[in-house]
Parts: structure tokens; sequence; C-alpha cells
């Protein structure tokens, strides 16, 4: 058996958080270099958050996990409330179906 280790970056939040001013004077260099960086970007007016920017790519892998989660919680659902067949039922399913045809 092999075991790897992934290094992992850890960027602290406080470097990540930055004023909607921030943005304003550095949109091209945050555009240019917001894939490069670990994370997104928090944006804030006021003292308050306002904004999370992040690159396409990261933004689109979030949507995956997103979508993943919600069929993982559906499947949930569906065991809670006993909605599930056995692999051995559902095969004989088939197999009826296949001889009706």
């Amino acid at each position: 058996m092999v075991l790897c280790a992934q290094s992992v970056t850890v960027m602290k939040l406080s470097n990540r958080i930055k004023p909607i001013s921030y943005l304003k004077s550095h949109t091209a260099e945050i555009a240019r270099t917001i894939g490069e960086q670990d994370g997104p970007l928090y944006i804030t007016q006021n003292g308050e958050a306002k904004l999370v920017v992040q690159d396409v790519d990261s933004y689109e892998q979030t949507l995956e996990t997103l979508a993943l989660l919600k069929i993982l919680a559906l499947g949930n659902r569906q065991i809670d409330n006993d909605k599930v067949t056995s692999v051995s039922e559902g095969m004989a399913r088939i197999r009826e179906r296949k001889q009706d045809s």
C-alpha cells in the first residue's frame, strides 16, 4: 500500500478580506491573479461582508460539489422514507420486464 500526502497551502482568512475600495482600485490585478490564489476574496463595505470574488473554475467546482451534495441528501431522504429497492429486488423487476417484452 502506498500513502501519499498532498501539500496543503494554508492562507490566513484575514489576508483574503479586503474593503470595496481595494476592489475598485485593484480590479485588473485581482482579475489577473484570482485563479492563482488559494480561495476567494471577500469584499467588505462599511465593515460588513458584501461580496465574494472567485475565479470561474473554482465557482464551477463549487456548483458541482453543491449538486453532488443535493443528490446525496435526496438519496438519504429516500433511505429515511423507505423509498429504496434492494439490488436483488431491482434485478428481479428488470428480469420480469425483459420477459414481458
